[in-house]
């Protein structure tokens, strides 16, 4: 399994672009949000010891989204449950609404819309079309950037943007 620092670095590879990272504050939310809000529409109920537990597979999504988010890094897999959490609330506030189905797939198109335009300022395509993890480590990438803008985990980034940076010239050459 590859290490916070290989995931981060990978992804921030394609990420430089101050543009680009702007956009994914504005794109990934409104893709997970949208996904959240899809993968919540159908409930389950399981019966455990005479209580009625009801669940969605978003939670299942998120459950093991968290579990990986864990074994990465603690401190921002903590701001990760707390970002799922209020996702998780704010996608219950509208899975009865008429025609929530048309609202998610919309926010869905438009989150990525705004995804692709930020990689036209990178000049460089979207790290999950060489590597499906990409999808997964996006929501962590803002995470700790967030961190890093709050003067938090500066190892952290004093030890992903060098690698990042030399990624980047490595898929430069590698497309010349």
């Amino acid at each position: 399994m590859k290490t916070v620092e290989e995931q981060l670095s990978n992804y921030k590879s394609v990420h430089l672009n101050k543009r680009n990272i702007h956009t994914h504050f504005i794109g990934v939310p409104l893709i997970v949000w949208a996904i959240t809000v899809l993968l919540s529409l159908n409930t389950f109920t399981l019966v455990l010891a005479e209580q009625t537990v009801t669940y969605t597979p978003a939670i299942i999504l998120f459950t093991i989204a968290m579990l990986y988010y864990f074994t990465l890094h603690i401190k921002l897999a903590i701001g990760m449950l707390i970002y799922v959490a209020v996702n998780l609330y704010l996608a219950s506030l509208v899975t009865d609404m008429e025609n929530v189905l048309w609202l998610a797939i919309i926010v869905f198109v438009v989150g990525w819309i705004i995804q692709f335009i930020g990689h036209i300022f990178e000049k460089a395509k979207p790290a999950f079309l060489d590597d499906m993890m990409g999808l997964a480590i996006g929501p962590l990438f803002l995470m700790a950037e967030v961190y890093f803008m709050l003067g938090w985990e500066k190892k952290l980034a004093n030890n992903i943007i060098p690698k990042a940076i030399e990624k980047r010239r490595l898929i430069e050459r590698a497309q010349k």
